[in-house]
């Protein structure tokens, strides 16, 4: 029993660190967010709404710069204001923020919101627990290897909750009559409008997917659907 007793303790930790994630994460977005009021884009979740057969659609204002959208574990959907403020300067149009609007509702009836809570406290757990057996057999790299492993699952999870989420997207800004394009036009713009240097590191090392992968992905989910009408 005491063998194991090192493996318990990581796992009750990381349970109390989920616990405590989504209380600060509740309070951060409670103290730094008002709701969205914009004529154009209230239009066009509106009709997000509509395909999903809700009366409205609310959406916060996260009043930090950085450029993105993100699901809270509560099922509020935000956009940053530095996000806001490219749509608002015309670098952004108002489809291509529903676009956003609609990947981020699909984290939420994915599940992925409270999942990935989950699989940080689990990754955490897992690389105490790695860290504590490598680290006998290998002192010094015992503990590079443990978060070089756990940061690679973190990857691999999160590029498949991204693609799941695209795909929701693409489903329900067609059935609301928005279609697909604006979704591909956005991630054509993502890398300039985050700053991102994304494309010189390899994809299985990246938390997101490739932007060429993803319009690929789209292009054949897209095929996909007009050869089955």
């Amino acid at each position: 029993m005491l063998r194991f007793t090192p493996i318990l303790l990581a796992v009750i930790y990381a349970l109390v660190m989920y616990r405590v994630s989504v209380w600060r994460t509740h309070r951060e977005l409670d103290a730094k967010s008002t709701e969205l009021a914009d004529v154009r884009l209230k239009r066009l979740t509106d009709r997000l709404a509509a395909a999903l057969g809700v009366a409205r659609i609310p959406v916060y204002i996260y009043e930090i710069d950085p450029v993105n959208g993100l699901a809270a574990p509560d099922g509020r959907i935000f956009i940053t204001r530095g996000f806001y403020r490219k749509y608002r300067n015309g670098e952004v149009t108002g489809e291509e923020m529903a676009s956003v609007i609609a990947h981020e509702l699909g984290h939420v009836a994915l599940g992925h919101a409270r999942r990935r809570m989950l699989d940080f406290s689990g990754q955490n757990a897992l690389r105490t627990a790695l860290v504590m057996v490598l680290g006998r057999i290998i002192p010094v790299a015992g503990v590079w290897i443990a978060n070089a492993l756990t940061g690679l699952l973190a990857a691999r999870l999160s590029r498949g909750d991204e693609y799941e989420a695209d795909e929701y997207a693409a489903a329900l800004l067609t059935k609301a009559g928005i279609g697909m394009g604006p979704q591909k036009s956005l991630f054509t713009k993502l890398e300039q409008l985050t700053q991102s240097r994304a494309g010189v590191s390899p994809a299985w090392l990246m938390s997101h997917p490739k932007t060429a992968e993803r319009i690929a992905a789209l292009d054949r989910l897209e095929a996909r659907w007009g050869a089955s009408r």
